[in-house]
């Protein structure tokens, strides 16, 4: 390893008439590929002063403004030097780097899996600067929250404490690649959007544009892609790496790999103060919260989670999607003044500075949760419907308040909490893969021009749904969607926690998948004469990995079998008058890729098949939704 080899720097240059400096590093990694790097300081002499280093790690351009570091819901989005002169005046050093192959970093770009060694070498050798007091604090947003797990992941010493922002993998198979063991299919858009933006497509004006003009709709009208016919057939390493995250369906090593499963290795994570933010709109809820219950068990530093009601990384709006949540959504002038004073003050208390409180956190809550629900349910100026919210505190997750409640599922439509009587009941649909349910909203990030995430009436689909067919009926009124709801509520519910289903299920094909969605069902009022069916979670399950997903196995057409359909957790409170909805599909495209019934990986088959599926819902088939529910059972009785 030559991670202390000395680095070729540039010459300090002086930004904001020398209130701040930067300069230009090459750090080398164990192989001898060198990627570089801004180290930003407050004098022309960093050394002069050692202190610890803030360093953010992307493959988005290390001074690229991102709309992603928006700091006040009334102010412009800062640059990269605006933010560094903030930490900088704070008594910190700042340095951003250019992830392996982009930007100007050396070396081939492979998504995700090399981003633990490359973190750990530059951690060890920012540690040994004479500038650097010997810690490390790593912090971002996304791809720049997954560097940090991924280095983590590697034991890497000298981590003093990670702020990781809408990401970092605790296992990218279960949240971010696939769930359930579909594949979700905002790694083909995110990959298109890079590829343009690439390093290789800024070198080849021919490549750029076209890339430039690629048909995504056409395109994801034509899966499943093969290797030479894509899109990104002109950028081989791009898609290389996307068709192999494609075919790699099962759980075996290449999900194995300490960058992507943090699950596997948390044991080596520094024991590091941590603070994991997500939303109920991000794809990454699942590992946010499983990062922050794994550590704060395992390590005896302090972890924390706040969740709010965005989407990925839009701390600063009060809506997702066409719901809007009111002014004290925002993470800025509720949880503190800015992102960055919010971080700021989370920093110097991780560190134990003086003046900052204790390192255990002082006065910080454990969990920071924005509660949705409680508006009046008619619509805005801007004609988002106004849903309403308040943010919560609690000492863990789920909160100490709730408990798990049973809804079972009855073939006359009905969420009831009593178990099911009959000796023999089901519901039956055909699910046919070249009419797939469209995706509208949920968690989803990347997506477009395809999808979009948040919350949006599942009641009014319209021609920004990409696939959903003229007259643009509710979703639950195709003959594929099993559509579940209990009585109107006579009171508040409120559910915050984990949401699944446990389904006995049936089917005529070798494999299928089955989906579920949670829904918060508004009674009509003069703005939505249709009421509002209001998404909050959706979750899927393929089916041949009904015992395991090392293994996958075909179904006996006819056999029943019993499978649990996870979906990332939520914060909701159901006003009285209000119903729960629980829709079961076997689709929901272009979230995730869809199952051709054949048993075939959907990387690579041609053919499709109808299927008839079947969820059981007797005595010796329990089929029921499970969530968390404050004041558990008694809330909806």
């Amino acid at each position: 390893m030559t991670c202390n080899d000395t680095a070729h720097t540039g010459r300090p240059e002086p930004l904001q008439g020398g209130a701040l400096w930067r300069r230009t590093l090459r750090v080398p990694m164990r192989d001898g590929i060198r990627l570089a790097a801004d180290l930003y300081s407050a004098s022309p002499d960093p050394e002069a002063t050692a202190l610890p280093v803030l360093i953010e790690r992307t493959p988005y351009g290390r001074r690229a403004q991102r709309g992603s570091d928006q700091d006040r819901s009334d102010g412009p989005v800062p640059q990269p030097e605006d933010i560094a002169r903030y930490f900088t005046e704070a008594r910190y050093h700042v340095v951003r780097q250019d992830c392996r192959g982009r930007g100007d970093s050396e070396g081939t770009f492979v998504k995700y899996l090399g981003e633990g060694p490359d973190g750990a070498d530059t951690i060890a050798w920012l540690r040994n600067q004479p500038w650097c007091d010997g810690r490390v604090v790593m912090t971002g947003v996304s791809y720049s929250a997954h560097v940090q797990a991924a280095a983590a992941a590697e034991g890497a010493t000298g981590l003093a404490a990670m702020f990781q922002d809408s990401g970092g993998f605790s296992s990218a198979y279960d949240a971010g690649m696939r769930m359930g063991g579909a594949f979700e299919l905002k790694q083909v858009t995110w990959a298109l959007r890079q590829a343009a933006m690439s390093p290789e497509a800024a070198a080849d004006p021919v490549l750029a544009e076209e890339l430039r003009r690629v048909d995504v709709p056409g395109w994801f009208g034509a899966m499943p892609w093969r290797p030479g016919r894509t899109p990104l057939r002109h950028l081989s390493a791009y898609e290389d790496f996307l068709l192999e995250q494609w075919r790699q369906d099962t759980f075996g090593e290449y999900y194995r790999n300490p960058a992507i499963y943090g699950r596997g290795f948390y044991e080596r994570f520094p024991d590091a103060p941590s603070l994991h933010m997500g939303s109920w709109y991000d794809p990454y809820v699942r590992s946010t919260i499983e990062n922050f219950t794994a550590l704060r068990e395992l390590k005896s530093a302090p972890s924390y989670l706040v969740m709010g009601p965005w989407t990925h990384g839009h701390r600063c709006e009060t809506y997702a999607g066409d719901v809007d949540f009111g002014p004290r959504a925002t993470l800025d002038g509720n949880l503190a003044p800015s992102y960055l004073e919010f971080r700021r003050r989370w920093f110097d208390r991780a560190l134990g500075r003086e003046g900052e409180g204790d390192p255990d956190g002082g006065d910080l809550p454990a969990v920071q949760y924005f509660l949705m629900g409680g508006g009046d349910g008619r619509r805005d100026a801007a004609r988002r419907m106004r849903h309403g919210g308040a943010w919560r505190t609690d000492t863990r997750w789920p909160p100490a308040s709730t408990a798990p409640v049973a809804l079972y599922l009855t073939t006359d439509g009905t969420l009831t909490l009593a178990p099911p009587t009959a000796a023999a009941a089901s519901v039956t649909y055909d699910f046919d893969p070249r009419r797939p349910v469209p995706t509208m909203g949920g968690q989803v990030t990347s997506g477009e021009p395809v999808m979009t995430g948040g919350a949006y009436d599942q009641n009014a689909p319209d021609a920004r749904v990409y696939g959903a067919p003229e007259p643009y009926l509710p979703l639950d009124s195709r003959p594929d969607v099993i559509s579940l709801t209990t009585p109107p509520l006579r009171r508040d519910v409120v559910l915050a926690g984990p949401v699944s289903a446990r389904l006995h299920i049936s089917t005529t094909a070798p494999d299928t998948d089955f989906t579920i969605k949670l829904i918060d069902v508004h009674p009509p009022n003069a703005d939505y004469p249709h009421g509002f069916a209001m998404n909050l979670t959706d979750g899927i399950f393929r089916c041949r990995f009904h015992r395991s997903y090392e293994k996958p196995e075909s179904l006996t057409p006819g056999e029943v079998y019993e499978i649990e359909v996870t979906a990332p957790d939520t914060a909701n409170r159901f006003a009285a008058g209000h119903r729960i909805r629980l829709d079961i599909s076997s689709s929901n495209f272009p979230r995730f890729d869809v199952n051709t019934n054949t048993a075939a990986p959907e990387a690579s088959a041609r053919r499709t098949a109808i299927s008839a599926n079947t969820v059981h819902m007797d005595t010796g088939h329990p089929s029921h939704l499970r969530v968390w529910l404050e004041g558990g059972a008694d809330a909806v009785e």
